[in-house]
């Protein structure tokens, strides 16, 4: 493990030497610390790691008190559960640290109630086999593995098991993790494992809040192969428990959770992955499933008018592209993105690219310089200038002009 350690194509040498300072500075408060969890499984399957988690036997907020007093940086304590997040100096780069605890969990799908222990005993309440290695910092043990559950074999193996017969029922976010790293390190979850997906665990999943529940969904569409692991989401029954008008995602549609960000868009991976899942849906149950998963306002806004845009395409064909931009431009750019990608529909493009950008020369203050009173006829008037432009009736100043005047003789 030391030359994994070591290895700056694994972890960086600013990060290795904050894991140093970490464990000198425990050892002086009689602290042992360790790396755990994810960082440790990606090290051992050669990847490299961003994310740093420090398990403490001892008080983790005490030790990160301690690095901010020492080595500056910002600390957010989590007194519940006697964790925080060490946000190092002049960098974006933070570190978990995480008192070694057991958990109790009063009943099926709360939040645990924790007492600080020892590494082994935190080892053991973790969720699978391949999350349950650590790696001695700091002393004459420094890059000895703790691996008392035997997530290296499994790691080997390339499985994901349960600790437990009812994690999931302690936790069933963790059907969504294991769901994920299967379809991530290209693994399989064990007969067993599988076997604990279900009805009690289902039960326990749908009695979970829109928020974990979306928060365990956002996680998957961040992932390489969100749509596969969906697809598999949807084969174990998932979907029907979150809410009975989930559809399964549309496979063909999974390239475009990739965005091209040459268009001037603000790209957001996880509000396209919702929109292309949910476009087909009718509006109530879009709404509903967006209640359900307890959706922002705005990401509400943007999955409905993807679906409502899809719906009204047929009778757009052949607008001209004034009609196209005065129907398209109070919806979200990314939801006309969207629905492009899926039809095709050159105008949606043309919309994005170039229609949306159209204006006449003439503004508001030209008007009133030529004597217009403020009032609907400004806005007529612009409309009615700014679809020349887009209709291709004008090409240049002088024509606007020419029109302008016959539109002011109209008005007047």
């Amino acid at each position: 493990m030391l030359r994994l350690l070591r290895d700056p194509s694994l972890i960086p040498s600013e990060k290795l030497t904050t894991l140093s300072n970490i464990a000198n500075l425990a050892e002086t408060l009689s602290m042992s610390c360790y790396l755990v969890g994810g960082s440790v499984r990606d090290l051992l399957l050669g990847r490299p790691i961003n994310d740093l988690d420090v398990i403490v036997e001892g008080d983790a907020i005490a030790l990160g008190k301690k690095l901010v007093e020492t080595y500056g940086g910002k600390l957010t304590p989590h007194f519940k559960f006697n964790t925080a997040i060490w946000y190092l100096p002049e960098s974006t780069d933070f570190v978990d640290l995480i008192t070694a605890r057991k958990e109790v969990y009063e009943k099926p799908g709360a939040l645990p109630n924790v007492t600080p222990s020892t590494i082994e005993d935190d080892l053991r309440r973790r969720d699978f086999t391949i999350n349950a290695i650590a790696v001695r910092l700091g002393g004459e043990g420094f890059g000895e593995i703790l691996d008392p559950l035997k997530g290296q074999a499994d790691l080997g193996r390339g499985v994901i098991r349960a600790l437990h017969p009812k994690s999931f029922l302690d936790d069933p976010t963790r059907i969504f993790r294991a769901i994920r790293y299967e379809g991530r390190y290209s693994f399989s979850i064990v007969p067993s494992t599988v076997d604990q997906i279900n009805p009690e665990a289902l039960k326990v999943l749908h009695s979970l809040s829109g928020e974990r529940i979306r928060h365990e969904l956002d996680l998957i569409l961040d992932e390489g192969h969100a749509a596969l692991t969906m697809l598999r989401v949807a084969s174990l029954g998932i979907l029907d428990v979150i809410h009975p008008k989930m559809p399964e995602f549309a496979q063909d549609w999974a390239e475009y959770l990739e965005m091209d960000m040459q268009l001037d868009i603000p790209a957001d991976r996880r509000t396209m992955g919702y929109m292309l899942w949910f476009m087909d849906l009718s509006e109530e149950d879009v709404i509903s499933i967006s209640n359900r998963l307890d959706f922002t306002n705005e990401l509400t806004l943007s999955v409905w008018a993807a679906a409502q845009l899809k719906r009204s395409l047929v009778h757009l064909f052949g607008a001209k592209p004034s009609e196209w931009t005065y129907a398209l431009e109070k919806l979200p750019l990314l939801s006309i993105y969207a629905v492009y990608l899926v039809s095709r529909e050159n105008a949606l493009l043309s919309y994005i690219s170039i229609w949306r950008h159209v204006k006449p020369h003439t503004t508001g203050d030209d008007l009133k310089k030529l004597g217009l009173q403020p009032g609907p006829r400004f806005g007529e008037i612009l409309l009615s200038l700014r679809s020349a432009w887009l209709d291709g009736v004008l090409s240049n100043k002088t024509e606007e002009e020419e029109l302008l005047h016959k539109l002011l003789s109209t008005h007047l």
